[in-house]
This record gives structure tokens, C-alpha cells and sequence, in this order.
């Protein structure tokens, strides 16, 4: 009786060479993604810009039309730095009559690098959203 030699399945370079491929293209993908995912962590800080930005506007309100004495121990919201889990501290700096600077400043929480900002300020102009490092798109 013949016995028969099947010869099937992949042969060690060719598993070697797939390897490779798969090494070349995570090499290529994964830092987009992770900075895709820093990016994405923003929607955070833009939030609780918002939410400040609108308390500000109260203080204004109440302080007789002018930003100088509102500052994020007198607002009428928490520090959004203290819900836990947060990924920012914030600062309100600059305050004048019809200006002021909120920053949100990523920390180091999930990776973060405690250097990337955003920054909410607002002028007689209007308000404009700006951002440094990791959130250097932002508009």
C-alpha cells in the first residue's frame, strides 16, 4: 500500500514574510491611532470649556459687566478638575472688563503627556478656541 504524502500548509518564510508585513503596517497605523485616541480625549476639555465659559458669563452678569473678580473658585460651577477621572486641570487667567483666558491643560492621567492646552479666550471680538502639542487642531 501507497501512503500518501499530503504537503500541505505554509512553509517558515512565507509565515516569516507575513510577519513582516503585518510589523511594517502596525508601524504605520498604531501612532495614528493613539493620536487619534489623545485627540478624541479633547471632547473633554471642550465640554468643560463650554460649561465655564457660561459661568463666566453669569459672573459677568452679576459683577456689574466686567470679567475681573470671576475666577474658577468664585464661579458657580465645580472645577471640572475635580469630577474624577478627569483628564485636564483648568485656569482662568486675564480677566479685564471684556476679557479673560480659560486653559484646560492635559495631564497625565491615560497617557498624557501634562504639556498639551487648550485655550478658550474671549475678547471684545468674540471667543476662540486654540490649541498647543496633542491639540494643535483644534479650532
Amino acid at each position: 500500500m501507497r501512503i500518501k504524502n499530503n504537503k500541505s500548509g505554509f512553509t517558515l518564510l512565507e509565515v516569516i514574510i507575513v510577519i513582516i508585513i503585518v510589523g511594517v503596517l502596525a508601524s504605520l497605523a498604531l501612532p495614528r491611532f493613539f493620536s487619534t485616541v489623545e485627540f478624541s480625549k479633547s471632547s473633554e476639555a471642550l465640554t468643560s470649556l463650554g460649561t465655564l465659559r457660561e459661568s463666566m458669563e453669569r459672573c459677568y452678569l452679576a459683577s456689574s459687566a466686567t470679567y475681573v473678580g470671576c475666577t474658577l473658585a468664585s464661579l458657580d460651577v465645580e472645577n471640572p478638575a475635580n469630577s474624577p477621572g478627569s483628564r485636564f486641570t483648568y485656569a482662568v487667567s486675564g480677566q479685564t472688563a471684556a476679557i479673560y483666558t480659560i486653559t484646560a491643560t492635559r495631564n497625565t492621567i491615560d497617557g498624557g503627556d501634562g504639556s498639551s492646552i487648550i485655550v478658550l479666550s474671549q475678547t471684545t471680538a468674540g471667543a476662540t478656541r486654540s490649541g498647543t502639542g496633542k491639540f494643535a487642531g483644534i479650532k
